[in-house]
Protein backbone atom coordinates (compact mmCIF):
# COMPACT_ATOMS: atom_id res chain seq x y z
CA UNK A 1 0.00 0.00 0.00
CA UNK A 2 1.29 3.45 -0.90
CA UNK A 3 1.84 5.45 2.28
CA UNK A 4 0.40 8.98 2.31
CA UNK A 5 -0.60 11.69 4.72
CA UNK A 6 -4.19 11.56 5.90
CA UNK A 7 -4.56 15.24 5.09
CA UNK A 8 -2.44 16.14 2.04
CA UNK A 9 -1.33 14.44 -1.14
CA UNK A 10 0.15 15.44 -4.51
CA UNK A 11 -0.81 13.45 -7.59
CA UNK A 12 1.68 14.36 -10.30
CA UNK A 13 2.30 13.77 -14.03
CA UNK A 14 -1.11 12.23 -14.73
CA UNK A 15 -3.31 12.76 -17.74
CA UNK A 16 -6.33 14.52 -16.23
CA UNK A 17 -9.85 14.03 -17.54
CA UNK A 18 -11.49 17.34 -16.69
CA UNK A 19 -15.11 18.28 -17.39
CA UNK A 20 -14.41 19.76 -20.84
CA UNK A 21 -10.90 18.63 -21.77
CA UNK A 22 -8.03 16.23 -21.14
CA UNK A 23 -4.77 17.66 -19.85
CA UNK A 24 -1.77 15.68 -21.07
CA UNK A 25 0.16 16.11 -17.82
CA UNK A 26 -1.10 17.72 -14.67
CA UNK A 27 -0.98 17.76 -10.89
CA UNK A 28 -3.72 17.60 -8.28
CA UNK A 29 -3.20 18.77 -4.72
CA UNK A 30 -5.48 17.00 -2.25
CA UNK A 31 -6.10 18.57 1.14
CA UNK A 32 -8.52 17.41 3.82
CA UNK A 33 -10.11 14.96 1.40
CA UNK A 34 -10.83 17.53 -1.31
CA UNK A 35 -9.22 18.78 -4.48
CA UNK A 36 -7.37 21.93 -3.43
CA UNK A 37 -5.88 22.72 -6.83
CA UNK A 38 -5.57 21.41 -10.39
CA UNK A 39 -2.58 22.54 -12.46
CA UNK A 40 -1.05 21.63 -15.79
CA UNK A 41 2.39 20.96 -14.34
CA UNK A 42 3.75 20.25 -10.92
CA UNK A 43 3.56 23.58 -9.09
CA UNK A 44 6.62 25.16 -7.54
CA UNK A 45 7.07 24.14 -3.95
CA UNK A 46 5.18 26.38 -1.55
CA UNK A 47 4.52 26.36 2.14
CA UNK A 48 1.33 24.39 1.37
CA UNK A 49 3.11 21.67 -0.61
CA UNK A 50 6.44 21.43 1.21
CA UNK A 51 6.84 17.93 2.63
CA UNK A 52 3.58 16.68 1.13
CA UNK A 53 3.60 13.05 0.00
CA UNK A 54 3.60 12.78 -3.79
CA UNK A 55 2.58 9.96 -6.12
CA UNK A 56 3.95 9.98 -9.66
CA UNK A 57 1.15 8.90 -12.02
CA UNK A 58 3.14 9.18 -15.24
CA UNK A 59 1.54 7.00 -17.92
CA UNK A 60 -1.79 6.92 -16.08
CA UNK A 61 -5.08 8.70 -16.72
CA UNK A 62 -6.99 10.17 -13.79
CA UNK A 63 -10.79 10.10 -13.98
CA UNK A 64 -13.36 11.23 -11.43
CA UNK A 65 -14.38 8.20 -9.37
CA UNK A 66 -17.20 6.18 -10.88
CA UNK A 67 -20.67 6.28 -9.28
CA UNK A 68 -22.97 3.28 -9.72
CA UNK A 69 -26.61 4.13 -9.01
CA UNK A 70 -27.93 0.64 -9.84
CA UNK A 71 -26.17 -2.41 -8.43
CA UNK A 72 -27.74 -5.42 -6.71
CA UNK A 73 -24.51 -6.93 -5.45
CA UNK A 74 -21.14 -8.47 -6.30
CA UNK A 75 -18.55 -11.00 -5.05
CA UNK A 76 -21.29 -13.34 -3.87
CA UNK A 77 -23.18 -10.67 -1.90
CA UNK A 78 -26.82 -9.82 -2.63
CA UNK A 79 -27.86 -6.43 -1.25
CA UNK A 80 -31.25 -7.81 -0.20
CA UNK A 81 -29.66 -10.46 2.03
CA UNK A 82 -26.42 -8.71 3.00
CA UNK A 83 -25.05 -7.92 6.42
CA UNK A 84 -23.12 -4.73 7.03
CA UNK A 85 -19.92 -6.75 6.76
CA UNK A 86 -21.09 -8.13 3.39
CA UNK A 87 -21.80 -4.63 2.11
CA UNK A 88 -18.36 -3.47 3.20
CA UNK A 89 -16.89 -6.34 1.21
CA UNK A 90 -18.76 -5.11 -1.88
CA UNK A 91 -17.53 -1.56 -1.23
CA UNK A 92 -13.93 -2.75 -1.11
CA UNK A 93 -14.37 -4.81 -4.28
CA UNK A 94 -15.93 -1.88 -6.12
CA UNK A 95 -12.99 0.31 -5.16
CA UNK A 96 -10.72 -2.11 -7.03
CA UNK A 97 -12.83 -1.34 -10.11
CA UNK A 98 -12.69 2.44 -9.79
CA UNK A 99 -16.09 2.88 -8.14
CA UNK A 100 -16.09 5.48 -5.36
CA UNK A 101 -19.83 5.70 -4.67
CA UNK A 102 -22.79 3.34 -5.06
CA UNK A 103 -26.44 2.74 -4.27
CA UNK A 104 -27.31 -0.76 -3.02
CA UNK A 105 -30.31 -1.65 -5.13
CA UNK A 106 -33.36 -3.66 -4.04
CA UNK A 107 -35.78 -5.79 -6.04
CA UNK A 108 -39.48 -6.15 -5.17
CA UNK A 109 -39.71 -8.20 -1.99
CA UNK A 110 -41.72 -8.61 1.24
CA UNK A 111 -41.65 -5.60 3.55
CA UNK A 112 -39.58 -7.46 6.14
CA UNK A 113 -36.80 -7.99 3.63
CA UNK A 114 -36.65 -4.26 2.95
CA UNK A 115 -36.38 -3.43 6.65
CA UNK A 116 -33.60 -5.94 7.23
CA UNK A 117 -31.64 -4.67 4.22
CA UNK A 118 -32.04 -1.02 5.25
CA UNK A 119 -30.75 -1.83 8.75
CA UNK A 120 -27.64 -3.41 7.23
CA UNK A 121 -27.01 -0.35 5.04
CA UNK A 122 -27.46 1.96 8.02
CA UNK A 123 -24.72 0.06 9.80
CA UNK A 124 -22.43 -0.19 6.76
CA UNK A 125 -22.51 3.54 6.00
CA UNK A 126 -20.39 4.17 9.08
CA UNK A 127 -17.51 2.10 7.69
CA UNK A 128 -14.57 3.24 5.57
CA UNK A 129 -12.05 1.58 3.30
CA UNK A 130 -14.00 1.28 0.07
CA UNK A 131 -16.58 2.93 -2.15
CA UNK A 132 -19.02 5.13 -0.25
CA UNK A 133 -22.64 4.02 0.11
CA UNK A 134 -24.55 7.10 -1.03
CA UNK A 135 -28.09 5.90 -0.43
CA UNK A 136 -30.44 3.22 -1.68
CA UNK A 137 -32.27 2.41 -4.90
CA UNK A 138 -35.64 0.65 -4.86
CA UNK A 139 -36.17 -1.00 -8.24
CA UNK A 140 -39.91 -1.42 -7.86
CA UNK A 141 -42.20 -2.56 -6.36
CA UNK A 142 -44.47 -0.11 -8.25
CA UNK A 143 -43.75 -1.46 -11.73
CA UNK A 144 -45.62 -3.08 -14.63
CA UNK A 145 -45.97 -6.87 -14.50
CA UNK A 146 -45.98 -6.92 -18.32
CA UNK A 147 -42.37 -5.67 -18.20
CA UNK A 148 -41.13 -7.57 -15.18
CA UNK A 149 -37.82 -8.70 -16.67
CA UNK A 150 -36.08 -10.73 -13.96
CA UNK A 151 -38.13 -9.16 -11.13
CA UNK A 152 -40.66 -11.27 -9.24
CA UNK A 153 -44.11 -9.93 -10.13
CA UNK A 154 -45.82 -11.44 -7.07
CA UNK A 155 -44.35 -8.54 -5.07
CA UNK A 156 -45.46 -5.77 -7.44
CA UNK A 157 -47.89 -3.15 -6.12
CA UNK A 158 -50.22 -0.35 -7.14
CA UNK A 159 -50.57 2.97 -5.31
CA UNK A 160 -53.67 4.25 -3.55
CA UNK A 161 -52.25 6.71 -1.04
CA UNK A 162 -49.31 7.78 1.11
CA UNK A 163 -49.79 4.85 3.49
CA UNK A 164 -48.64 2.52 0.70
CA UNK A 165 -45.11 3.89 1.22
CA UNK A 166 -44.97 3.16 4.94
CA UNK A 167 -43.17 -0.16 4.48
CA UNK A 168 -40.52 1.27 2.15
CA UNK A 169 -38.09 2.32 4.91
CA UNK A 170 -35.59 5.11 4.45
CA UNK A 171 -32.02 5.33 5.63
CA UNK A 172 -31.23 7.12 8.89
CA UNK A 173 -28.66 9.52 7.44
CA UNK A 174 -30.45 12.64 6.27
CA UNK A 175 -27.80 13.03 3.55
CA UNK A 176 -28.60 9.61 2.06
CA UNK A 177 -30.21 9.57 -1.37
CA UNK A 178 -33.37 7.61 -2.09
CA UNK A 179 -33.90 6.62 -5.70
CA UNK A 180 -36.87 4.59 -6.90
CA UNK A 181 -37.74 3.04 -10.27
CA UNK A 182 -41.46 2.88 -11.04
CA UNK A 183 -43.93 2.56 -13.90
CA UNK A 184 -46.25 5.59 -14.05
CA UNK A 185 -49.06 3.69 -15.78
CA UNK A 186 -49.85 1.49 -12.76
CA UNK A 187 -52.97 2.50 -10.81
CA UNK A 188 -52.10 5.71 -8.99
CA UNK A 189 -48.73 5.94 -10.72
CA UNK A 190 -48.65 9.66 -11.48
CA UNK A 191 -49.90 10.47 -7.98
CA UNK A 192 -47.10 8.22 -6.68
CA UNK A 193 -44.54 10.30 -8.56
CA UNK A 194 -45.98 13.46 -7.03
CA UNK A 195 -45.88 12.04 -3.49
CA UNK A 196 -42.35 10.68 -3.76
CA UNK A 197 -41.09 13.93 -5.28
CA UNK A 198 -42.71 15.83 -2.43
CA UNK A 199 -40.81 13.62 0.01
CA UNK A 200 -37.49 14.32 -1.71
CA UNK A 201 -37.08 10.97 -3.47
CA UNK A 202 -35.50 10.77 -6.92
CA UNK A 203 -37.99 9.12 -9.28
CA UNK A 204 -36.87 7.16 -12.32
CA UNK A 205 -39.16 5.55 -14.89
CA UNK A 206 -38.61 1.92 -15.78
CA UNK A 207 -40.18 -1.53 -16.19
CA UNK A 208 -42.88 0.39 -18.02
CA UNK A 209 -45.16 0.30 -21.06
CA UNK A 210 -46.52 3.82 -20.60
CA UNK A 211 -47.46 5.94 -23.59
CA UNK A 212 -46.42 9.53 -24.28
CA UNK A 213 -49.41 11.03 -22.46
CA UNK A 214 -48.77 9.20 -19.18
CA UNK A 215 -45.02 9.73 -19.41
CA UNK A 216 -45.51 13.46 -19.94
CA UNK A 217 -47.70 13.59 -16.83
CA UNK A 218 -45.02 11.75 -14.87
CA UNK A 219 -42.41 14.21 -16.11
CA UNK A 220 -44.55 17.14 -15.01
CA UNK A 221 -44.93 15.44 -11.61
CA UNK A 222 -41.17 15.22 -11.13
CA UNK A 223 -39.83 12.12 -12.91
CA UNK A 224 -37.17 13.12 -15.46
CA UNK A 225 -34.94 10.03 -15.56
CA UNK A 226 -35.26 6.53 -17.01
CA UNK A 227 -33.85 3.25 -15.68
CA UNK A 228 -31.76 0.85 -17.82
CA UNK A 229 -33.04 2.57 -20.92
CA UNK A 230 -34.43 0.27 -23.65
CA UNK A 231 -34.44 -2.74 -21.29
CA UNK A 232 -37.71 -3.80 -19.60
CA UNK A 233 -39.58 -1.60 -22.09
CA UNK A 234 -41.46 -2.56 -25.27
CA UNK A 235 -39.34 -2.26 -28.43
CA UNK A 236 -39.47 0.98 -30.40
CA UNK A 237 -42.21 0.72 -33.04
CA UNK A 238 -43.07 3.24 -35.74
CA UNK A 239 -46.76 3.25 -34.76
CA UNK A 240 -46.19 2.85 -31.02
CA UNK A 241 -43.05 4.75 -29.98
CA UNK A 242 -43.67 4.04 -26.29
CA UNK A 243 -41.10 4.73 -23.54
CA UNK A 244 -38.09 4.41 -25.83
CA UNK A 245 -39.43 6.92 -28.33
CA UNK A 246 -40.39 9.23 -25.48
CA UNK A 247 -36.97 9.03 -23.84
CA UNK A 248 -35.25 9.86 -27.12
CA UNK A 249 -37.64 12.70 -27.93
CA UNK A 250 -37.54 14.55 -24.60
CA UNK A 251 -34.29 16.49 -24.18
CA UNK A 252 -35.09 17.23 -20.54
CA UNK A 253 -35.13 13.50 -19.77
CA UNK A 254 -31.93 11.68 -18.79
CA UNK A 255 -31.37 7.95 -19.08
CA UNK A 256 -29.07 5.32 -17.63
CA UNK A 257 -28.08 2.20 -19.52
CA UNK A 258 -26.17 -1.07 -19.18
CA UNK A 259 -23.08 -1.11 -21.40
CA UNK A 260 -22.16 -4.79 -21.22
CA UNK A 261 -22.73 -5.75 -24.85
CA UNK A 262 -25.49 -8.11 -23.70
CA UNK A 263 -28.38 -5.90 -22.61
CA UNK A 264 -27.80 -3.61 -25.59
CA UNK A 265 -26.03 -4.42 -28.84
CA UNK A 266 -22.82 -2.48 -29.40
CA UNK A 267 -24.28 -0.69 -32.40
CA UNK A 268 -27.26 0.33 -30.28
CA UNK A 269 -24.86 1.75 -27.71
CA UNK A 270 -23.26 3.87 -30.43
CA UNK A 271 -26.67 5.00 -31.64
CA UNK A 272 -27.83 5.87 -28.14
CA UNK A 273 -24.75 7.99 -27.54
CA UNK A 274 -25.30 9.76 -30.86
CA UNK A 275 -28.99 10.44 -30.30
CA UNK A 276 -29.02 11.26 -26.58
CA UNK A 277 -25.45 12.56 -26.10
CA UNK A 278 -23.17 12.03 -23.13
CA UNK A 279 -24.76 15.03 -21.39
CA UNK A 280 -27.97 13.05 -20.81
CA UNK A 281 -26.69 9.52 -20.25
CA UNK A 282 -25.40 7.66 -17.21
CA UNK A 283 -23.70 4.28 -17.06
CA UNK A 284 -24.90 1.69 -14.56
CA UNK A 285 -23.80 -1.87 -13.94
CA UNK A 286 -27.09 -3.48 -12.82
CA UNK A 287 -24.72 -6.09 -11.42
CA UNK A 288 -25.98 -9.00 -9.35
CA UNK A 289 -24.22 -11.01 -6.64
CA UNK A 290 -22.45 -13.13 -9.26
CA UNK A 291 -20.35 -10.17 -10.46
CA UNK A 292 -16.69 -10.86 -9.88
CA UNK A 293 -17.32 -14.60 -9.43
CA UNK A 294 -16.84 -15.94 -12.97
CA UNK A 295 -19.13 -18.38 -14.75
CA UNK A 296 -21.34 -20.78 -12.82
CA UNK A 297 -24.72 -21.19 -11.13
CA UNK A 298 -25.78 -18.90 -8.30
CA UNK A 299 -28.80 -18.74 -5.99
CA UNK A 300 -30.07 -15.17 -6.23
CA UNK A 301 -33.52 -13.79 -5.42
CA UNK A 302 -34.79 -17.27 -4.59
CA UNK A 303 -33.90 -18.81 -7.94
CA UNK A 304 -30.96 -20.21 -9.86
CA UNK A 305 -29.19 -17.71 -12.09
CA UNK A 306 -26.63 -19.04 -14.54
CA UNK A 307 -23.66 -17.04 -15.74
CA UNK A 308 -21.96 -18.14 -18.94
CA UNK A 309 -19.49 -16.06 -20.93
CA UNK A 310 -20.51 -12.94 -19.03
CA UNK A 311 -24.25 -13.34 -19.67
CA UNK A 312 -26.79 -13.99 -16.93
CA UNK A 313 -30.00 -15.95 -17.34
CA UNK A 314 -32.75 -17.34 -15.12
CA UNK A 315 -34.95 -20.40 -15.64
CA UNK A 316 -37.55 -18.25 -17.44
CA UNK A 317 -34.95 -17.33 -20.04
CA UNK A 318 -34.72 -13.69 -18.99
CA UNK A 319 -31.47 -11.78 -18.58
CA UNK A 320 -31.08 -11.41 -14.81
CA UNK A 321 -28.89 -8.37 -14.37
CA UNK A 322 -25.25 -8.16 -15.37
CA UNK A 323 -21.89 -9.27 -14.03
CA UNK A 324 -19.94 -6.17 -15.02
CA UNK A 325 -18.80 -3.20 -12.98
CA UNK A 326 -18.70 0.44 -13.98
CA UNK A 327 -15.11 -0.15 -15.08
CA UNK A 328 -16.13 -2.63 -17.77
CA UNK A 329 -18.93 -0.32 -18.87
CA UNK A 330 -16.48 2.57 -19.21
CA UNK A 331 -13.98 0.39 -21.06
CA UNK A 332 -16.64 -0.75 -23.54
CA UNK A 333 -17.81 2.79 -24.27
CA UNK A 334 -14.22 3.91 -24.83
CA UNK A 335 -13.72 1.00 -27.24
CA UNK A 336 -16.81 2.12 -29.16
CA UNK A 337 -15.39 5.58 -29.74
CA UNK A 338 -16.69 7.60 -26.79
CA UNK A 339 -14.13 10.14 -25.64
CA UNK A 340 -12.63 10.10 -22.16
CA UNK A 341 -14.51 13.32 -21.36
CA UNK A 342 -17.77 11.70 -22.45
CA UNK A 343 -17.09 8.59 -20.37
CA UNK A 344 -16.26 10.70 -17.30
CA UNK A 345 -19.62 12.44 -17.70
CA UNK A 346 -21.53 9.17 -18.04
CA UNK A 347 -19.70 7.31 -15.27
CA UNK A 348 -19.33 10.07 -12.69
CA UNK A 349 -20.64 13.57 -13.44
CA UNK A 350 -24.14 12.65 -14.58
CA UNK A 351 -24.78 10.08 -11.82
CA UNK A 352 -23.70 12.72 -9.30
CA UNK A 353 -26.08 15.23 -10.89
CA UNK A 354 -28.94 12.72 -10.79
CA UNK A 355 -28.36 12.22 -7.08
CA UNK A 356 -28.11 15.93 -6.41
CA UNK A 357 -24.51 15.74 -5.19
CA UNK A 358 -22.69 17.27 -8.17
CA UNK A 359 -21.53 20.20 -6.04
CA UNK A 360 -19.66 17.69 -3.87
CA UNK A 361 -18.26 15.12 -6.30
CA UNK A 362 -18.44 13.66 -9.81
CA UNK A 363 -15.75 15.72 -11.55
CA UNK A 364 -12.11 16.76 -11.18
CA UNK A 365 -12.61 20.32 -10.05
CA UNK A 366 -11.22 22.42 -7.22
CA UNK A 367 -13.27 22.18 -4.05
CA UNK A 368 -14.84 18.84 -4.87
CA UNK A 369 -14.29 15.64 -2.97
CA UNK A 370 -11.12 13.82 -4.05
CA UNK A 371 -12.93 10.72 -5.34
CA UNK A 372 -10.55 9.66 -8.11
CA UNK A 373 -9.46 6.65 -10.15
CA UNK A 374 -6.23 6.27 -12.11
CA UNK A 375 -6.34 3.91 -15.10
CA UNK A 376 -3.35 2.52 -16.95
CA UNK A 377 -2.97 2.38 -20.74
CA UNK A 378 -4.96 -0.88 -20.82
CA UNK A 379 -7.84 0.62 -18.87
CA UNK A 380 -7.05 -1.24 -15.65
CA UNK A 381 -7.31 0.41 -12.24
CA UNK A 382 -3.98 1.42 -10.71
CA UNK A 383 -5.21 3.64 -7.88
CA UNK A 384 -8.54 4.59 -6.30
CA UNK A 385 -9.06 7.43 -3.83
CA UNK A 386 -12.20 8.08 -1.81
CA UNK A 387 -12.32 11.45 -0.07
CA UNK A 388 -8.57 11.71 -0.61
CA UNK A 389 -7.79 8.39 1.07
CA UNK A 390 -6.25 5.58 -0.95
CA UNK A 391 -8.64 2.64 -0.82
CA UNK A 392 -6.97 0.59 -3.56
CA UNK A 393 -3.63 0.54 -5.30
CA UNK A 394 -2.33 -2.05 -7.71
CA UNK A 395 1.08 -2.20 -6.01
CA UNK A 396 -0.28 -3.93 -2.90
Amino acid sequence: MIETSDHQLLLTNARLVLPEQVIASGTILVQQGRIASVSRDRPAETRETRGVAAIDLAGLTLFPGFIDTHIHGAVGVDTMAATAEDLNRVSKFLATRGVTGWLPTFVPAPAGDYSRAINAINEATHSTGGARILGVHYEGPFVNSAQCGALHSEFFRSFSGAADLDDLPQLDDERAKHLITLAPEIPGGVELVEELTRRGWIVSLGHTRADFGVLDKALAAGASHMTHFMNAMPPLHHRAPGPIGWGLARDEVTCDFIADGVHLDRQMLRLLLKLKSSDRLSLISDAVAAAGMGDGEFEIWGETITVKDGRTGNLRGAIAGSVITMLEAAQLMLSLGASEVEVAKMAATNPARLLGISQDCGAIEEGKRADLVALDAEGKVFLTLVSGAIVFDAIS
